[in-house]
């Protein structure tokens, strides 16, 4: 029987309540109690820096970041710092990698390619570069990846920009990259419309994504995807 990867559309979330979700749900996955689960949202703005941040790679200071509104926090994932806010889709899949291989390095290539095939349906041709994580449209960086695995359930996941205003980007050395950029879809999809006269087609919404991405990491996991609504995660 194929097993399910259950998703769940939760709309723009809170990071921090973000955060105890994924503790919950992973202590429930770990005894059973759910199947594979891959939660959907948007974040207000909001800085995480991970285990391999560096203090210098967020560029002002804390009383600027809270005057625009922009909360930071430190969590357990790997990786530099990063952003998230409107028009992002973020993604945390609460997976057992022992039903799918203890193969973390084939988890993160699920994770890229699950947004290679979601921005490929937009006609955007995206793929990776060689030592750095993530999706990438040339040398712009389209998405992102951070994981945490404890034992052997994952929590934390992607960020694929849709629509975000990448100003937001502006603020950090994102990922601890210097000499890369940062892209959307929305933005890919004006700048092949530009050079395609009477071509442009309209970038889809965030919800019009997930159900692309979601589609695509059940496919590249083996599973059945299975959709609930939010009040189902209150019985956990």
């Amino acid at each position: 029987m194929t097993p399910p990867l259950v998703a769940v559309r939760m709309g723009r979330f809170e990071y921090a309540a973000s955060l105890a979700l994924q503790e919950r749900l992973l202590e429930a996955r770990a005894a059973g109690a759910i199947e594979d689960t891959l939660l959907l949202l948007e974040h207000p703005p909001v800085l995480t820096l991970g285990r391999a941040a560096r203090p210098e790679n967020i560029l002002v200071d804390r009383e600027e970041l809270e005057r625009r509104g922009f909360e930071v926090h430190e969590i357990g994932r790997g990786g530099d710092v990063t952003y998230h806010g409107p028009g992002q889709l973020v993604g945390y899949p609460i997976i057992a990698l022992d039903r799918h291989r203890r193969d973390v390095r084939r988890y993160v290539w699920n994770l890229e390619e699950t947004m290679i095939r979601a921005v490929a349906e937009y006609g955007i041709e995206a793929g990776r570069i060689s030592g750095l994580n993530g999706t990438w449209v040339g040398e712009r960086k389209i998405g992102a990846v951070g994981v945490r695995i404890r034992r052997w359930i994952t929590m934390h996941g992607f960020a694929l920009n849709v629509s975000t205003d990448l100003s937001g980007f502006g603020m950090i050395v994102p990922c601890g990259i210097e000499d890369k950029g940062v892209t959307t879809i929305a933005r890919e999809m004006a700048t092949q419309g530009s050079t395609r006269a009477g071509d442009r087609a309209e970038a889809p919404t965030r919800t019009q994504v997930e159900s692309r991405v979601a589609e695509h990491l059940a496919t590249l996991l083996g599973a059945t995807l299975e959709w609930e609504r939010p009040e189902s995660l209150e019985r956990v």
